[in-house]
């Protein structure tokens, strides 16, 4: 299709009960996604509603689902994922929808505080650093895990999440994982504590969903394996 045919645009319009409307677009060299969905705001219909901040791949926020797949609409060409001269776009699976492409992100955020996903430091800040080797498997582990920028890919991407609205969620359990390889932690077990509750890592059933679609390469079933091996471990000696 030339350039000058343009692209048909079904964009997801409304709260959760909305409905598609389609638009028509110009096509582009090295178009993204994102530069369809700015085009159409600010040329079609300025009521539309999305989120975006940086463009080049480092926020995250501007995630929706194109052509059915969870992406980073900045960092997706059209030219890749144009099925026909067609786009369909909508917002993230698994979130409530506010309006159009945007969702409510705070349900995603409270699961990382339910995972403990968080630094609690042993020492107060008149103590002396203490020192991690980057070469130390701990300090390893951590760095594989530790480049999520929260986009909810992964979580939108997850069927144990669309079956299950209260499972923690591969990004929150991967930031567990982070935290419990974090060795200066002061309650490394309460990470595994959080992380193996009720709607927590025993939950997930390694499809790799979740790795398939992560934008920067982060494997979260690989993470949730090993908080259930260090949960199985904690508890077989009394820790938890």
């Amino acid at each position: 299709m030339s350039p000058d045919a343009g692209i048909e645009v079904r964009i997801w319009r409304g709260g959760a009960q909305g409905r598609y409307e389609t638009f028509r677009a110009p096509r582009r060299e090295n178009q993204t996604v994102l530069d369809i969905v700015t085009w159409i705001q600010r040329e079609a219909d300025p009521t539309l509603a999305y989120r975006f901040a940086c463009r080049v791949g480092v926020c995250g926020s501007c995630a929706m689902t194109v052509n059915g797949k969870p992406r980073w609409t900045c960092r997706t060409h059209v030219s890749k994922v144009a099925s026909g001269g067609r786009l369909t776009i909508a917002p993230l699976r698994n979130l409530t929808v506010i309006k159009d492409l945007a969702c409510e992100m705070t349900p995603f955020f409270e699961k990382w505080r339910r995972a403990r996903g968080r630094f609690e430091a042993a020492i107060s800040r008149d103590d002396p650093l203490v020192p991690v080797s980057p070469e130390s498997p701990e300090r390893r582990a951590a760095d594989a895990a530790i480049e999520c920028i929260n986009c909810a890919v992964c979580h939108a991407a997850c069927d144990v999440v669309a079956w299950r609205g209260d499972y923690l969620g591969p990004a929150a359990l991967n930031r567990a994982w982070a935290a419990w390889n974090d060795v200066r932690d002061g309650d490394r077990t309460a990470v595994l504590a959080a992380a193996g509750a009720e709607a927590g890592c025993g939950n997930c059933h390694s499809h790799q969903s979740c790795a398939e679609h992560c934008p920067v390469g982060i494997n979260p079933t690989r993470s949730i394996a090993g908080l259930k091996r260090a949960g199985l471990a904690a508890l077989l000696r009394g820790a938890l």
